[in-house]
């Protein structure tokens, strides 16, 4: 018996060590698309973002940054989208289906496989405030919730998912030995009780419990680089600090080589609560319609940089609706790399 163990132990460790040697993980990320009707009082930005699934489409061949080295980007893994997909998660207005409208947008770019829809890549989406209550909680009969929990059973029948929260929303999944954990919302298991805005909607529904089991199930300590993913990041007042160091406390003896999220804008730093030295890389990959972040993962490097529109101007018309004028051109941001092991 024990030399099965040490078999089997020997085994897992080989196989870890290979899929090192072998690693090329690229991916693209992005989140706060907001489609919206064409109709929306506030004006459509959806030519914006299916200009930028078109460019996701095309990215694989084309050269990275020279400032990143260069050479060709690997064909994409999949995409995954941080949240806010929709622009109004529970909304009927005129007995129309406003979120429901929303959502076929999202479903038409994005699909779900690679086959569906306009991107020809899986997808791995999370919801953010902007898509809707929890699933029971809505009042005017679309729930974005209750969709993504059908595609996540379509995810884990197709197996490429790892695990999956006890409730649908939380999962994980792995591209070589890369560990990616969707955390929606934000990586808490209540909102803050000091926090007393949109409660409701801001719930997140036991997704620290959901990363801290994963975390010790399928990671454990074999130091294999793990990817951590929300809608918000440590710059939203209400997800509060004592509760980013609880998910750093319950996660700071894994690897994470990155952290991503979105809501608030576009950049790269690092963070880590005070007192802590070791600090994680972040990335806030900004919203759809002006572009995504290209994202590779190699056995001793990561690099990251976003492709996003260049010379887009947005105006204000007399009837308040912001339109945006581009012309059709892309460049490179925010360029990003360090050494991983």
């Amino acid at each position: 018996m024990m030399k099965r163990t040490l078999l089997g132990l020997f085994c897992f460790v080989n196989v870890l060590v290979v899929a090192a040697a072998q690693r090329e993980v690229t991916f693209l990320s992005t989140s706060d698309s907001h489609y919206r009707e064409p109709d929306h009082k506030m004006g459509s930005h959806n030519n914006l973002n299916r200009a930028s699934v078109e460019q996701m489409n095309g990215i694989s061949g084309s050269d990275w940054p020279a400032a990143l080295g260069g050479g060709k980007i690997a064909k994409p893994r999949g995409v995954v989208v941080l949240g806010d997909c929709i622009d109004d998660g529970d909304r009927k207005s005129d007995g129309r289906e406003i979120s429901a409208e929303q959502y076929a947008f999202f479903l038409a770019d994005f699909g779900l496989t690679g086959a569906e829809g306009l991107l020809k890549y899986p997808v791995f989406e999370g919801w953010g405030n902007h898509d809707g209550p929890p699933v029971g909680k809505e009042k005017n009969g679309f729930s974005f919730q209750s969709q993504l929990k059908k595609r996540n059973l379509l995810r884990k029948e197709k197996g490429w998912l790892t695990a999956l929260s006890g409730n649908g929303l939380h999962y994980s999944w792995d591209w070589d030995d890369v560990h990616l954990v969707q955390l929606n919302i934000y990586p808490a298991d209540q909102q803050n009780k000091s926090v007393k805005y949109s409660p409701v909607w801001h719930d997140p529904q036991a997704a620290l419990s959901f990363l801290t089991k994963d975390l010790a199930d399928n990671v454990g300590k074999s130091g294999r680089p793990v990817v951590l993913m929300s809608h918000c990041g440590f710059d939203t007042d209400w997800w509060r600090k004592e509760d980013w160091k609880a998910l750093y406390d319950a996660a700071k003896d894994y690897n994470i080589v990155l952290y991503i999220f979105g809501h608030s804008g576009t950049g790269v730093w690092k963070w880590a609560p005070e007192g802590e030295s070791k600090k994680w890389d972040c990335i806030n990959d900004g919203q759809l319609e002006k572009g995504f972040f290209v994202i590779q993962i190699t056995e001793d490097r990561l690099r990251a940089a976003e492709r996003c529109k260049s010379g887009v101007k947005y105006t204000k018309g007399p009837d308040g609706v912001t339109r945006a004028e581009w012309s059709g051109s892309w460049t490179w941001n925010y360029t990003f790399e360090k050494k991983i092991k």
